[in-house]
């Protein structure tokens, strides 16, 4: 497809005069609207008017300058159609052979603090949607750009072959284009939704391909990783591996869990995921003593595991992993010494997390089902000390206080029903995903494997009934965090008063399924 003249309507100005001008040095004639076309001819570019072609003003503030079948017929007519183009002709109409497009942005805009409607919906493109749409529909004699970081692939591809593009090139530009109006159009239609309440009738999302994966949580199984687009970040975003193998489906839904429980502290944390649970968690005065505490709590659950740290890793902490068969380890730097330590392993995954935006706590948390699926809001509240209600005789002493608050936060991370026993801000043991709370209960001192004395416990949900504490305070547990609620709950807390152990409602769930 032979490209003799183009239409350029962009609000993205960057680097706008340059194409431009190769496209005229290659003969290319260029059509251009309102501050575009200003702006090339001041750059001495020769630009005609999209009024001179249409013969009518841009008018309304803006609002109508392309659509027009001067405009519209030029670029939908189809070029190996001899009606279309005896059509054209017939009204004076020169085809358009490339659409250079970017939108308003709607977006950016929306997303501004105090912005007014007004402001907004100024902001809702019109006319360049339509273009773009038009130009992709007809890709088989148009090229459309949408994306001013495709110009120097174009402009190389149209020096190369004699000011023409192939159909390859031009479908995949299309492709761009029809995915650059449905997400512009999607967010438009979810922000008029905002005005419907916190769940309104419809929601919308749009993915991108980051990076397709060996397979997914079987080998059977194809698998790819895909980010929101438009969300502030996401999992990988401004992460770079550093060293090791191509990440596996089961790397990044683990790394999920380790980052995210990981962001819930901020002295240095440890955390050590395996299977989507965490089997060792710790908190201290560095990473590495806090990797102590963290593997301790579960070695043998420790190898092939997913870990990340909150802290830089240094040589002490890289010395300490290296005895360790670790599948990922995510940080936000390594000292030389210990990337030249942990790089002697050739299959850990090293990566390197220079992401410094927080979560948008506001985002919807979804869950995918059948055909469908589930919306709710993130658990993301924290749960704070003075909203906390202790209910047994005997208040915990700070230690505890520190403790409890650790584990209960923990256990939001751990699969339902959760138990976490801790002491000195690490776990000692974790019971994760048990139909019964006291299976869990179980499972959590059986893995701790030793005295408990002055441990204390934190867990998701209630005690439906007292004999999952009992167990605990005969292992030792000295204190129980629980969100309260059970009918039975006087029973937990009578057990606690008959042993000189504390209870303390948290006032809040935390499952996690």
């Amino acid at each position: 497809m032979k490209v003799q003249r183009a239409l350029i309507s962009v609000f993205n100005k960057s680097g706008l005069e340059a194409f431009a001008r190769a496209l005229t040095d290659m003969g290319v004639e260029i059509v251009s609207t309102g501050g575009t076309a200003r702006l090339l001819s001041d750059c001495g570019i020769p630009v005609t008017q999209v009024e001179e072609v249409t013969g009518f003003p841009e008018m309304l503030d803006g609002r109508v300058k392309t659509m027009h079948p001067k405009i519209q017929a030029g670029i939908l007519a189809r070029r190996d159609v001899p009606e279309h183009m005896e059509t054209i002709a017939k009204h004076g109409i020169k085809p358009i052979d490339l659409v250079v497009v970017s939108l308003y942005p709607f977006e950016e805009v929306a997303g501004r603090r105090g912005v007014t409607e007004d402001v907004v919906i100024e902001n809702i493109d019109i006319g360049g949607p339509t273009m773009i749409r038009a130009a992709a529909k007809n890709h088989g004699g148009v090229a459309v750009v949408t994306d001013h970081e495709d110009y120097d692939a174009v402009l190389e591809e149209l020096k190369e072959n004699g000011c023409e593009l192939s159909h390859e090139t031009c479908r995949k530009l299309a492709t761009k284009a029809f995915h650059k109006t449905a997400h512009y159009d999607f967010v438009i239609a979810n922000w008029f939704s905002e005005m419907e309440g916190d769940f309104p009738h419809h929601i919308m999302r749009d993915f991108e391909k980051v990076m397709e994966l060996k397979y997914g949580e079987n080998p059977h199984q194809r698998a790819a990783y895909y980010a929101e687009v438009g969300a502030r970040h996401h999992l990988l975003s401004m992460v770079t591996q550093l060293h090791g193998k191509q990440l596996s489906f089961n790397n990044l839904y683990d790394l999920h869990a380790a980052r995210s429980l990981c962001e819930e502290f901020t002295l240095p944390c440890v955390t050590i995921v395996k299977h989507n649970n965490p089997c060792g968690v710790g908190l201290a005065e560095n990473a590495a003593a806090a990797y102590d505490k963290a593997y301790a709590c579960d070695p043998v659950s420790a190898y092939g595991s997913v870990i990340a740290v909150n802290r830089g890793v240094d040589k002490a902490l890289a010395e300490r992993l290296a005895e360790l068969f670790v599948e990922v380890l995510f940080a936000p730097s390594y000292d030389d010494e210990a990337l030249e330590i942990l790089s002697r392993k050739a299959d850990i995954r090293i990566l390197v997390n220079n992401e410094r935006r927080k979560i948008n706590q506001g985002e919807f948390d979804m869950k995918r089902v059948s055909g469908g699926v589930l919306v709710q809001d993130k658990d993301a509240a924290l749960d704070e000390r003075d909203e906390m209600e202790v209910v047994s005789t005997r208040h915990p002493d700070e230690r505890e206080w520190g403790d409890l608050i650790f584990a209960f936060r923990v256990a939001k991370h751990v699969k339902s029903n959760s138990i976490v026993i801790a002491k000195d801000l690490a776990t000692l043991g974790v019971g994760a995903g048990q139909m019964s709370r006291l299976d869990s209960t179980r499972i959590a001192i059986d893995k701790a494997r030793g005295d408990l004395k002055g441990a204390v416990i934190g867990s998701d949900a209630f005690f439906p009934f007292p004999d999952a504490v009992e167990m605990a305070i005969e292992n030792g547990v000295t204190a129980f965090m629980q969100p309260g609620g059970s009918k039975r709950d006087d029973d937990s807390v009578k057990a606690c008063d008959a042993k000189g152990a504390a209870m303390v409602f948290a006032g809040r769930r935390h499952f996690l399924h």
